[in-house]
């Protein structure tokens, strides 16, 4: 059941470092404009359900926030 191995760990396929990192800044990236966008809907929604901007306004404060932060995240 418990076999002792005395060589390489690592048996399977060679690593593509490359492809991991593009991998991972995509998720990064996924998580950080996830995020954005996340915040500016709570900001829009608590705009426009308590105070009297109304839905057409708040929306388009979601997108004014949303461009300043991605041109601000980038």
């Amino acid at each position: 059941m418990a076999e002792h191995h005395s060589g390489p760990v690592e048996t399977g396929a060679p690593m593509d470092y490359s492809e991991h990192e593009k991998t991972y800044n995509l998720f990064l990236n996924a998580t950080k404009f996830g995020t954005l966008f996340c915040a500016t809907m709570l900001i829009a929604m608590a705009a426009a359900f308590f105070t009297t901007m109304g839905f057409f306004s708040s929306l388009v404060l979601l997108i004014i926030l949303n461009v300043a932060g991605f041109f601000l995240l980038r």
